[in-house]
């Protein structure tokens, strides 16, 4: 069945790459609503913004949102919570053009979610299901998808830095996966990369606090990793985020290698411009058990790795 929360949640901070203060609350909706925003620092229904693939606009280092008036980036932290959650109908009300970062990863959202529970809805869980192989390049980055019985998650990055180097990791998202295994994996950047990002009008609210930043073989941010690989989890975290504006839960298996926000919505694109594809299915039990989110509860929070 579908779902939604029991109960609204708000969450407080500073927007990553804007530094402005926000307030965001979550509400539940009803099913077939899917997820929307709404900026309510604005007026009329250029206000609402759907969270889908084609509405995704150009942006750096992020996945931005609009509908022509209104946008709204940095959204795909909150969409892989909802995403890992199993949430599938969501009003996402937000003051401000970007939501709040918290520490960088998906955790706070995730533990707001499941201590307000979770509400199944009197509609079915209908799925993507991949039919046929698709991919994109961009250089030496690529980003594919290709048939499978659940959601599989597969990626692979490489930087110079010795904090980082060369790091892969696959992941079936059943069975409370992203909570275990990816949740509280946060954002990550170079240290020189830092005062380039900040120039360009980016970063401007990134801190050692909300953001893994390192040089060379350190890591900079206090307390150091949560995981040895906790670069390669974040950019799974991401994939699922992105993955969720396809507008319904994906079966099939994801693969990135050195992919980023832009190169996975050109994956949806592509996908969504080859109709043989792929397939719109109403979901099994057996299936919908295998969904990310399928039967979380609030006492799954101390599974967290």
């Amino acid at each position: 069945m579908q779902t939604t929360l029991k109960s609204p949640i708000t969450f407080s901070g500073i927007g990553l790459h804007s530094g402005r203060s926000v307030r965001m609350t979550v509400h539940p909706a009803s099913a077939e609503y899917g997820i929307w925003f709404r900026r309510t620092d604005l007026d009329g229904p250029d206000a609402m913004i759907p969270a889908r693939w084609d509405a995704v606009v150009p942006s750096r280092l992020c996945t931005k949102l609009a509908n022509g008036q209104a946008e709204v980036s940095t959204v795909e932290h909150l969409m892989a919570a909802l995403a890992g959650c199993g949430i599938h109908n969501a009003l996402i009300e937000i003051d401000g053009p970007e939501v709040p970062v918290m520490d960088g990863s998906a955790q706070p959202f995730v533990e707001g979610f499941l201590s307000r529970g979770l509400r199944r809805l009197s509609a079915p869980v209908r799925a993507l299901r991949i039919l046929e192989p698709v991919e994109v390049s961009e250089g030496d980055a690529r980003a594919s998808l290709s048939p499978s019985d659940t959601l599989e998650i597969d990626f692979e990055i490489e930087f110079a830095e010795r904090a980082i180097g060369h790091q892969a990791k696959r992941l079936t998202m059943a069975n409370g996966a992203f909570l275990r295994e990816l949740s509280d994996s946060r954002t990550f950047c170079r240290n020189a990369d830092v005062e380039a990002m900040r120039a360009a009008g980016l970063a401007l609210g990134g801190t050692l606090k909300n953001a893994v930043v390192v040089e060379g073989d350190r890591v900079l941010s206090p307390g150091g990793l949560r995981h040895a690989d906790e670069a390669v989890r974040h950019k799974m975290l991401d994939a699922l985020g992105d993955l969720a504006l396809a507008g319904a839960p994906i079966l099939g298996r994801y693969r990135g290698e050195r992919a980023g926000h832009a190169l996975t919505n050109r994956l949806l694109r592509a996908l969504f411009a080859r109709p043989g594809a792929f397939r719109l299915v109403t979901c099994s039990p057996a299936e919908a058990a295998r969904l990310p989110g399928a039967c979380l509860e609030a006492a799954d929070l101390r599974a967290v790795a």
